[in-house]
């Protein structure tokens, strides 16, 4: 009598393939995506740039001192916004206050997740004087344009370690 042989081939659960597949996925997006350049740059402040109105000059010669010439930005009607994405309890709370100090709308302060480079004030197109001064008025180096999930209606500032004092 002949003995049936009870070996065969056994297939993988689907939670198995789908696993593996997965992981395939992951490892082809990480090695797609790891050779792009930032699409943030560093913004810093130079001795020509001012966030005040230039008049036009003429050729008289002056016989009294000028007064400094009004901002073009008035602070009271931007609205800020200030996180924390640093490991500095209350930092958000504090650079938020000292923004009010100086004539700033803040309507908040918060944590961020994810990862910054550096303390940034991100500016919607039309906020772009605004959110310079607002990088001078802190102290902060790095500015540019807002990213999603930022609003775009307000200045948002993204602390990574504790502000030096301003340099202006």
């Amino acid at each position: 009598m002949r003995r049936r042989d009870q070996r065969g081939v056994v297939f993988p659960s689907p939670v198995i393939i789908l696993s593996i597949l997965a992981v395939a996925m992951a490892g082809v997006a990480w090695v797609a995506t790891r050779h792009h350049a930032p699409t943030e740059r560093l913004v810093a402040p130079t001795s020509h740039q001012s966030p005040t109105v230039h008049q036009p000059q003429h050729h008289r010669p002056r016989t009294h001192h000028a007064k400094p010439q009004k901002p073009t930005v008035d602070r009271s009607k931007v609205v800020v916004e200030v996180f924390n994405n640093s490991q500095i309890s209350h930092l958000a709370g504090a650079v938020a206050t000292r923004a009010a100090h100086l004539g700033w709308q803040v309507v908040g302060s918060d944590n961020w997740y994810g990862t910054i480079p550096a303390s940034t004030v991100y500016f919607p197109p039309r906020l772009s004087k605004a959110g310079h001064l607002l990088a001078l008025d802190l102290g902060i180096r790095r500015v540019i344009p807002a990213v999603a999930p930022m609003r775009f209606d307000r200045l948002t500032v993204i602390l990574t370690g504790p502000l030096a004092a301003p340099a202006h």
